[in-house]
């Protein structure tokens, strides 16, 4: 296929992906879920799942194997500046306000799943290596999978807290710093497993540590206060503040992919070096990488979408499907509860926070992107694993919806809500 003709089928590509995720996103909104649902859902149905299993297999006609490269290269940019988003937004001042509650439940929402996911590793060997033979061994794969089953995704969370209307009250202040601070650790303890696999050529995992502490540091110690005075000494117009938060990202990738880590690292730091002005982010840097994001981001929903087979799975996939759903679930769900009861939240608000750290969504995804890419999974584990993400997104709204009839009916009609406390010192 000549230049020409790969230009003209890419970007017909691009037009169905745009459109098919538009779509299906705001038919996920219509029912009451996340417009990530309907867009994973779109990403899913145009892959061999789907469209792959009509006659003449339109996905290979619509998707050649010569365009793939050129979309995964836009779908990981996305993902990049997604990421940067991600970290420019981290509102540490919220994470000081969640307070004990916050550390509590994320304390136990991340440490009971993920060592129910690791136990489940040992305990049933046998059903992993069914699903992936020879690759359910070794430290990448134990500590991918206790990522695996305890990340929350936390856009995909304040999303649904704001569109419940429950920014502001403290079941949604802490479901949502906890969420933060859960995949802050998420975060570190992939980086580790990645560390020695295949995105580190010729390094130890050791050397590979070592030399991105030392880029962590640099961009800390010196690239963000040396852009603080640069920026506040320049008077730097909203578009140059924009050109260096995007080279800033991508170049941060760039670092990241050669020291042996996935490039949504480099984006997640960048974001994370950024300056801000008063500590809130510029809206003029952010509203455009927030478009921009949005708009690239069904490419990377169908490029997972084509790694995803849904007819491939057999019996043993499907053991070890529910085996991770209970563990995922259950390990979430339960932990979340009882650690807010036990920082003072009531029942019900209890039950939300639960419900919310549950979601897993993109940041799932990610995780199983960058998983798949370093070769610590295969396609039919991913496979599973994208179904836990699915699932457990989807369980959210039906949750908290329950949670909400079960509290109405104990209120007495005619009272009013009572006023919310604010969190003071982690207590509601």
């Amino acid at each position: 296929m000549d230049t020409e003709s790969l230009v003209t089928v890419a970007l017909g590509d691009v037009a169905v992906i745009l459109i098919a995720s538009r779509l299906l996103g705001a038919l996920a909104r219509r029912c009451g879920q996340p417009v990530v649902i309907g867009q994973i859902v779109a990403g899913i149905a145009l892959g061999p799942t789907l469209l792959g299993r009509l006659p003449g297999d339109p996905t290979s006609r619509l998707f050649p194997s010569e365009v793939l490269p050129f979309l995964t290269v836009l779908s990981q940019i996305a993902i990049v500046i997604f990421m940067f988003v991600v970290g420019y937004e981290m509102d540490w001042r919220q994470l000081r306000q969640g307070g004990r509650a916050a550390a509590t439940v994320a304390l136990c929402a991340f440490l009971v799943p993920a060592a129910l996911g690791v136990g489940s590793v040992g305990l049933f060997h046998g059903a992993f290596d069914a699903v992936q033979p020879g690759r359910a061994d070794g430290r990448a794969f134990w500590l991918f999978m206790a990522v695996a089953v305890s990340v929350t995704a936390l856009p995909v969370l304040a999303a649904i807290v704001r569109e419940r209307g429950l920014a502001g009250t403290p079941e949604g202040t802490v479901a949502t710093t906890a969420a933060a601070l859960m995949d802050v650790v998420a975060w570190l303890v992939l980086a580790a497993a990645l560390a020695g696999t295949g995105h580190a050529t010729g390094r130890s995992w050791q050397l590979t540590l070592l030399l991105i502490s030392l880029f962590v540091a640099a961009l800390f110690l010196a690239v963000r206060p040396a852009l603080g005075w640069w920026l506040r000494r320049s008077g730097a117009a909203s578009a140059n503040q924009l050109t260096i938060a995007l080279g800033l990202a991508l170049g941060s990738a760039w670092v990241t992919a050669e020291l042996g880590l996935h490039p949504v690292f480099g984006g997640l730091l960048a974001g994370l070096t950024m300056p801000r002005t008063g500590g809130v982010p510029d809206a003029d840097v952010l509203r455009p990488l927030e478009q921009t994001s949005d708009l690239l981001l069904p490419l990377f929903f169908v490029t997972t979408g084509l790694s995803f087979n849904l007819g491939a799975l057999d019996g043993d996939a499907g053991l070890l499907l529910l085996l991770i759903l209970a563990v995922a679930v259950l390990g979430k769900l339960g932990p979340a509860y009882a650690a807010s009861r036990v920082s003072g939240l009531d029942t019900y608000r209890s039950a939300t926070v639960a419900a919310l750290v549950n979601t897993r969504g993109l940041t799932e995804l990610i995780v199983l992107n960058v998983a798949l890419d370093a070769g610590i999974i295969g396609p039919a584990l991913f496979t599973v694993l994208v179904l836990v993400a699915l699932v457990t997104t989807f369980m959210t709204g039906p949750l908290l919806s329950l949670t909400q009839r079960r509290q109405q009916r104990k209120t007495p009609r005619g009272t009013e809500k009572k006023a919310v406390p604010a969190l003071t010192d982690g207590q509601p």
